[in-house]
């Protein structure tokens, strides 16, 4: 798939993830299977995006926060450089205190 259509899908998914208040966690928790398919692409732009789907997921409330922990650990035992800097990254950002204070309101 073109790295265009590839990162609009994912900064969709993180926008909607941040903006869609009324989503249910349901449609969210259908993208991690997605998420952890295109964790492999090594395209920058791609990764990125990627990684950002998967932080913002986990940042909407303390049920998404352990799914996105539980896909981003499932992730980083993928053997990719990619994988690995997505999960790395987001597991740092979704286990931080300010965002763990976050989702636990």
């Amino acid at each position: 798939m073109e790295k265009s259509v590839k990162r609009a899908a994912f900064s969709i998914i993180a926008g909607l993830a941040v903006h869609d208040k009324k989503a249910a966690d349901l449609k969210f928790e259908e993208f991690f299977t997605i998420i952890k398919r295109e964790s492999t692409d090594e395209r920058n732009y791609v990764k990125k995006a990627v990684n950002w789907a998967l932080r913002n997921i986990g940042k909407r409330n303390l049920t998404l926060n352990k799914k996105a922990i539980c896909t981003a650990k499932e992730i980083k035992n993928i053997d990719s450089k990619s994988a690995k800097w997505i999960a790395n990254d987001a597991i740092r950002e979704l286990t931080s205190d300010k965002i763990q204070k976050r989702v636990k309101k």
